[in-house]
């Protein structure tokens, strides 16, 4: 049994002696790169895939935390998905939730801004 706990205590000192790792709130699936989105972010809007239960008030406190800036509005769409056919099979795309971030004059997030 001491070779397990020896082990594990290597792998957290290892760990602990790495850069420290940002994680993105779970809220957040990933920003919807577009042009669309790319010609809001000139109006310092950003747009996010989110999960299907959040809030607006989630994603304000996600988007703070994860990225530094300050929120000072959201705006939130359901797309329904769209129905597709494969060969003989029809079937439907999945719905999604995206929300349309508004941060303060002044702050930007680097990289999502390069897309038009």
């Amino acid at each position: 049994m001491a070779i397990f706990s020896e082990k594990s205590d290597k792998k957290t000192e290892a760990a602990s002696s790495s850069a420290p790792v940002v994680k993105i709130p779970a809220v957040l699936a990933q920003p919807r790169i577009s042009e669309k989105a790319g010609r809001l972010a000139a109006l310092n809007k950003y747009v996010f895939k989110v999960l299907k239960s959040a809030n607006k008030v989630e994603v304000k406190k996600a988007v703070e935390s994860a990225y530094k800036v300050k929120v000072i509005g959201v705006n939130m769409v359901l797309n329904k998905g769209k129905r597709r056919n494969f060969g003989r099979t029809s079937g439907r795309k999945s719905d999604f939730k995206k929300a349309i971030v508004t941060l303060k004059q002044g702050d930007k997030i680097e990289g999502l801004t390069d897309v038009i």
